[in-house]
């Protein structure tokens, strides 16, 4: 029996960055007292593929065949990936724990008919995924449950079951005899992720697999799990409200810039398909501090509530919190406010918030940010059926923003009468018709003189 090497070993848990001896900082990422140690046993790989290699080609020569995707019957989750899943993908999803992760991907699985899946857990028995998939609906007879944490046995039943799609859940369950360490390790964690990448490209069968974070929101292990697979998506949300938003950080298939909103059920995942049915809140009578502003994620166009609540500093030293935006823009924005147009802020405390729980980073809700804060700041309320679409530059103008087509076919959709750009976006709205008034002005004085006259 040939005898297996093992060594100490050192990696950084940031990056993965192995070392033979412990360093206080590491070369790579320059972190410190990231350096652990580990026992490492070095084996055979569990995964052989079928073909040897590949002999190099003439890139001119290389056929270029369009990718068929798979559709998962989940038009969220298909508008994240870009248009649905890649044959031979590895794809890891991530979140924080009780988000939904596995009860999306099981509700995923449970819906694929005509597909043979293998959900494999190693953190819930099979009893329990049961109790989750009656609660959701079973209608995919062809889901296999597996609950197994030796990678080695997993292989052992995708050859005898051959799935369409195979579902690890989760990354940091899964070890391998391959690295004598326990699992969650650093090791573990790249050697196994490295032969489910080596199976899902040799077989052509797309895998899941679902990642921890840790509490600064980063998914656990080494930073090269995520270099490995080919989609990284994000699960996110606040556990005490019952919508999630799924982002893409990272896609070799499509774009990173869609979203996929759900709303958390006792039947599972509802898909969100207007977005902005949750980010605008019902009132009935209108209130100061409210503005809406039409932003884009990706391709899809959402309107959201701004809310804001200026008041005198009690306590000498003004306070700036803000929930969903950027701080530091918020901060930016209320220095434009005093220099620019004249209205005096630095002793007033500011709270400004985004309806619904999300974060925007689309600069096209600047304009909605100043006028919720003037609205508050003077208890004016803004008319309920207007809403707003521009970046406001440091000079105090109001510039033109993308996609702003779109934006007003959305706010027109769902009923509001007037909508405020730049007037460089114009050009772009010359050949519409519609019912919907445009409002256009290329500086912040006029913008205040027209809304709050």
């Amino acid at each position: 029996m040939a005898k297996t090497k093992t060594k100490i070993a050192y990696f950084c848990k940031n990056c993965g960055a192995e070392y033979p001896r412990w360093m206080g900082k590491c070369s790579a990422c320059g972190e410190w007292n990231t350096i652990i140690e580990e026992v490492v046993s070095e084996k055979k790989q569990t995964w052989k593929p079928d073909k040897h290699g590949n002999s190099p080609q003439r890139i001119s020569e290389v056929k270029y065949r369009k990718e068929s995707r798979m559709n998962l019957r989940n038009s969220e989750l298909n508008r994240v990936l870009g248009g649905g899943l890649v044959p031979g993908s590895l794809t890891l999803l991530g979140g924080e724990p009780g988000i939904g992760k596995s009860t999306l991907l099981l509700q995923v699985s449970l819906k694929l008919k005509g597909l043979k899946v293998l959900y494999v857990s190693g953190e819930e028995s099979e009893q329990q995924i049961k109790m989750r998939a009656d609660r959701i609906g079973i209608e995919n007879d062809d889901c296999f449950i597996l609950n197994e944490t030796s990678l080695e046995a997993v292989f052992t039943q995708v050859k005898a079951l051959s799935p369409d799609i195979l579902v690890v859940d989760s990354i940091q369950t899964l070890q391998t005899s391959a690295v004598e360490s326990s699992a969650g390790t650093i090791s573990q964690i790249r050697e196994t992720a490295g032969q489910l990448q080596r199976f899902a490209k040799e077989s052509g069968t797309p895998v899941f697999i679902i990642g921890h974070i840790t509490k600064d929101g980063s998914i656990a292990g080494p930073k090269i799990l995520e270099h490995m697979v080919d989609t990284v998506l994000q699960f996110e949300g606040d556990r005490h409200h019952g919508y999630r938003l799924l982002r893409s950080l990272k896609n070799r298939f499509g774009s990173t810039a869609e979203l996929g909103i759900y709303e958390m059920e006792n039947s599972g995942m509802r898909e969100v398909s207007n977005p902005s049915e949750i980010l605008l809140l019902q009132r009935d009578e209108q209130t100061s501090g409210v503005a809406i502003a039409a932003t884009m994620e990706g391709g899809r166009p959402m309107l959201i509530e701004v809310q804001a609540l200026a008041s005198s500093a009690v306590y000498g030293t003004p306070q700036r919190s803000a929930t969903g935006f950027d701080i530091r823009r918020m901060n930016m924005l209320l220095a434009i406010i005093e220099k620019r147009a004249g209205f005096k802020l630095g002793q007033k405390d500011v709270f400004l918030n985004l309806a619904g729980g999300i974060r925007v980073d689309d600069p096209a809700i600047d304009l909605a940010v100043v006028a919720a804060v003037l609205s508050s700041n003077y208890d004016i309320a803004i008319d309920g059926k207007t809403c707003f679409a521009a970046e406001v530059g440091l000079s105090g103008e109001v510039r033109s923003v993308n996609f702003i087509d779109q934006r007003v076919n959305e706010a027109e959709k769902l009923g509001f009468n007037r909508i405020v750009v730049s007037k460089y976006n114009l050009k772009g709205l010359q050949s519409r018709q519609g019912k919907i008034k445009i409002l256009a002005f290329s500086k912040l004085e006029d913008v205040f003189k027209a809304i709050f006259a």
